[in-house]
Parts: structure tokens; C-alpha cells; sequence
């Protein structure tokens, strides 16, 4: 049982920590290659797409319902 658990915990320290070093460094590398600026811009903008105008406060329902409370 020992021999096992030995050979997990040498594994993990070296060679699964060296995959997921190179998972994170591959990822960050492809979020920021050359060309993915316009991906990026267009994504940011998603929330704001079909939206005429700001979106309205408690006080400006109001007005919009015909009710004035203050």
C-alpha cells in the first residue's frame, strides 16, 4: 500500500505538476496570441449589444408608470 502511495506522491510532485505548468502556460499563450484582439473586443461588447439606451433606476420606472413617489 505504502509502494503506491509512494509512487502517486512522486508522480504528482514532478511530472503532473510539469503538465499543468504547461496547461497554464499553453492557455495563456493562446488567450493572448497575435489576431485574438478582435475575438477579445467583440466579447467584451456582448453585454451592451441590442441596448438602445441605459438601463432605467427605481426613480425613472417611476416616471416611465406615471408615478411620482418622492
Amino acid at each position: 500500500m505504502m509502494d503506491t502511495y509512494s509512487f502517486l506522491r512522486q508522480l504528482a510532485d514532478s511530472w503532473v505538476l510539469l503538465a499543468m505548468f504547461a496547461f497554464f502556460f499553453g492557455v495563456i499563450l493562446w488567450a493572448f496570441r497575435p489576431g485574438s484582439r478582435s475575438t477579445h473586443d467583440d466579447i467584451s461588447q456582448a453585454p451592451f449589444r441590442n441596448e438602445d439606451r441605459p438601463a432605467a433606476d427605481d426613480k425613472d420606472a417611476a416616471l416611465l408608470k406615471g408615478q411620482d413617489n418622492g
